[in-house]
């Protein structure tokens, strides 16, 4: 009776989900599938399209048939289309999905859900496996967030983007993400959600996402350079001060992610 009570609870929570995409077609269908099978029910999904000259807004039609808001029209890049996302959104979380990202299994958003049924936790992460980009069957990196604690910022921590979800309400205060960063948006928007304002923050201690690998800011060693710029001005725009190890140790924090369990 109690677990039924729980799980009734539980499914008044509505979370959002947006999926910023442009000429993802090889890749968005696995995203609607993930989102579309989820056992929760109570989700709005909402496609950013940055007005893609592929197929992508033909599988959205054919695939993404669950989709609650199709929006396609030429954007600033992919934080904008997050923006325009979030800006939709009706639900009383918000998650964030790319759209050659997908769940890792069916229960992903129960777990949310479940977690979010503290009134106290204000944002919920949790692990992230990076695959491979042709047979997603094969894992490349295992990135095992660990417990929040506010001084892990210090020592070049961040949880997994794609697996941190956030009640609306603190987008609406605090704000979404900075354009004038190019790979560190998401970086300094938790950055400032959790280090900054100290919102609380619950991990789920297993995998939440299949994260495609390949990324701009780790694609070369001049990508990375400018990513850590970007990092160290993320703690200046929010009047913050890391530690002379803190952004040397970002990168190197993901040189464990390799050893799989």
């Amino acid at each position: 009776m109690l677990s039924l009570l729980a799980s009734m609870e539980s499914s008044k929570i509505k979370i959002s989900i947006v999926t910023a995409a442009y000429n993802s077609a090889a890749t968005i269908t696995d995203t609607f599938t993930s989102v579309a099978e989820q056992s929760y029910q109570n989700v709005e999904h909402i496609l950013i399209d940055g007005n893609s000259s592929d197929e992508t807004l033909s599988l959205a039609r054919s695939d993404g048939k669950h989709l609650a808001k199709v929006i396609s029209e030429p954007d600033k890049g992919i934080y904008d289309a997050m923006n325009k996302g979030i800006a939709e959104t009706s639900g009383d979380i918000v998650g964030i999905l790319n759209s050659d990202d997908f769940y890792a299994n069916n229960d992903v958003l129960s777990k949310v859900a479940d977690a979010f049924k503290d009134p106290s936790v204000d944002c919920v992460y949790g692990d992230l496996y990076y695959v491979d980009p042709v047979d997603t069957s094969v894992i490349k990196r295992n990135w095992v967030s660990g417990e929040y604690k506010r001084a892990s910022f210090l020592y070049g921590w961040m949880p997994p983007h794609p697996t941190f979800f956030v009640k609306k309400k603190h987008y609406d205060a605090l704000g979404t993400y900075t354009l004038d960063l190019r790979s560190a948006a998401d970086y300094e928007l938790m950055l400032r959600f959790l280090y900054k304002h100290k919102l609380k923050a619950k991990y789920i201690p297993s995998v939440l996402v299949h994260m495609r690998d390949g990324g701009f800011s780790n694609s070369s060693l001049s990508h990375r350079w400018k990513a850590n710029r970007e990092d160290r001005r993320a703690w200046a725009m929010n009047d913050l001060n890391p530690r002379f190890y803190t952004i040397p140790m970002k990168p190197l924090r993901k040189l464990k992610q390799f050893k799989l369990s």
